[in-house]
């Protein structure tokens, strides 16, 4: 209920309105946070008070998952990969550690963008089934796309060290998350099943 209302209220504040994508959304803008190198003085203050930059980053995982789903739709790979998904919870726990936050609340948040993948991955390689006019004509290097989904892993720790302290803080970490995340879904133009990934990925965040 509170994210439907929040959701309203955001949407309502937007001029103009935004029409959903098909299940084959193209929302293939990648936008970059600001840098610790970049950004200007105060705006790390700023962005550590709301779940912008950390949602930023997750909708750019997720929209990689399309990359991923047209990758495995030629290749014919299974979506579950245990063993990498393994190598990428043991790096973060590592990483977590080197950077002073808990290793298991990051472990169970990048579980968590991995799950959101997986959800893009099977509702694309369904719709696709059942629609193979619709499917891609092409598929990505995996390997390609691994190297990307591995910057926006480092991005992503660095930005939960940013927003570390608004974890913890309870109802105002649900509303913050709430509204950086509607925001996010309407400024990509996301259609139902990449929200449905969002709400996946940012379901560890508090």
């Amino acid at each position: 209920m509170l994210r439907k209302l929040i959701t309203g209220a955001v949407a309502a504040s937007t001029v103009g309105g935004f029409a959903l994508l098909s299940p084959t959304a193209n929302a293939t803008t990648v936008l970059t946070a600001p840098t610790e190198s970049t950004a200007p003085v105060g705006v790390h203050e700023t962005r550590a008070a709301t779940f912008d930059g950390l949602t930023e980053l997750m909708i750019q995982r997720i929209v990689i998952g399309d990359d991923v789903a047209a990758s495995k739709y030629f290749s014919g790979k299974p979506v579950d990969d245990p063993v990498r998904e393994q190598q990428i919870l043991d790096s973060v726990r590592q990483s977590a550690v080197q950077l002073g936050i808990d290793p298991d609340s990051t472990a169970a948040f990048f579980q968590a963008q991995i799950d959101a993948s997986k959800v893009v991955q099977r509702g694309l390689l369904a719709y696709w089934a059942a629609h193979p006019d619709k499917a891609p004509t092409s598929g990505p290097d995996l390997n390609v796309i691994r190297e990307k989904l591995d910057a926006l892993t480092t991005q992503l720790l660095a930005e939960l060290v940013r927003v570390d302290h608004l974890r913890q803080t309870g109802l105002r970490c649900d509303i913050s998350l709430v509204v950086s995340t509607a925001t996010g879904e309407i400024r990509h133009h996301l259609d139902a099943l990449h929200r449905q990934a969002v709400r996946t990925a940012s379901a560890t965040v508090c």
